[in-house]
């Protein structure tokens, strides 16, 4: 049994499929099966049932990919442990950012750690909190940047700011002249929200189910863009809440339909996340001390309370 083997079963297991499995792994198809092939001799089982379209994996199959992982995680431990004794900080890095903070971080940050740290090969995808935690589980992602805490046992959290939420609240609105919000304002009868699948929806929610019960079938407007609430706000079908960070690039128009809470604000707590195995961690550090350093500028807030990101 070698190293090499469990990578190709755990990238079939992934694409569930031989020939994208071997163009993962730049293989020939044959080759990769001839190994997999024997890897099951060897073993005296089968690992992959190949007569289901897609292939699926055996009851025994799945026990052997959980440990595979762990396996295939502790190897690459090896290769980290002779990174930082080198000071060598560089290699492909995979970074899941959520859709509320990709468009106003990621600017922010990317090129000043690009130029900090030239010999990192960043692969970043917008990818909802859901997805990120599955693929930092299955090892498809070394770290994310989503809103927290995330009361996950297998990943672990690493604060890089706190970001209050900010009402826009049209001139037509009930609250219009209300130069303060209180949280206890919100009806959420008359909120615009993120489609569902966006923890930011779920933080606007659990902030208004605080003060009143509301059942989630009065919920009339939703989008999937923060900029399309904007747009329905303008035209007096109701006010919304966003993200600090979202209300910087605002014209001067729509920045006087912006309405403060009154402290403590409610705010999201935003982290840099990975994997409890802590893989990769000297490009984990540099990625929190850049953004740490950069976003220290923008958000000078501290008298927060934190919204659970969590369905509840």
């Amino acid at each position: 049994m070698t190293i090499t083997q469990l990578h190709y079963v755990l990238a079939i297991a992934e694409h569930k499929n031989f020939t994208k499995a071997a163009e993962k792994c730049f293989v020939t198809q044959p080759t990769l099966s001839t190994q997999i092939q024997k890897l099951e001799e060897e073993l005296d089982i089968i690992i992959f049932d190949r007569g289901k379209k897609p292939i699926e994996l055996t009851d025994v199959g799945r026990k052997i990919v959980h440990q595979a992982r762990n396996i295939v995680n502790e190897s690459d431990r090896i290769q980290d442990i002779v990174d930082q004794q080198k000071g060598f900080i560089g290699g492909e890095f995979r970074l899941g950012i959520i859709p509320t903070v990709m468009p106003t971080l990621l600017p922010m940050f990317l090129k000043a750690f690009i130029k900090k740290y030239p010999k990192v090969k960043l692969k970043i995808e917008e990818l909802t909190t859901e997805e990120i935690i599955f693929r930092i589980n299955e090892g498809h992602l070394d770290a994310a940047i989503a809103a927290t805490p995330l009361e996950n046992d297998n990943i672990k959290e690493r604060v890089l700011y706190y970001e209050p939420f900010v009402g826009y609240i049209p001139e037509t609105h009930r609250l219009a002249d209300k130069k303060k919000i209180n949280v206890s304002d919100l009806e959420i009868d008359d909120m615009l929200l993120l489609e569902d699948g966006h923890c930011f929806r779920d933080g606007v929610i659990n902030l208004c189910k605080a003060f009143k019960d509301h059942n989630d079938d009065n919920f009339q407007l939703e989008s999937g863009s923060i900029e399309t609430l904007l747009k329905l706000s303008n035209e007096g079908l109701g006010m919304t809440l966003l993200p600090y960070l979202h209300t910087l690039e605002l014209n001067d128009k729509m920045k006087a339909n912006l309405h403060h809470f009154v402290e403590p604000s409610p705010a999201r707590e935003v982290s840099v996340i990975y994997h409890k195995s802590e893989l990769k961690m000297q490009i984990v550090d540099a990625l929190h001390n850049v953004i740490s350093g950069i976003i220290r500028g923008a958000i000078a807030f501290h008298n927060v309370e934190i919204i659970s990101p969590l369905p509840k």
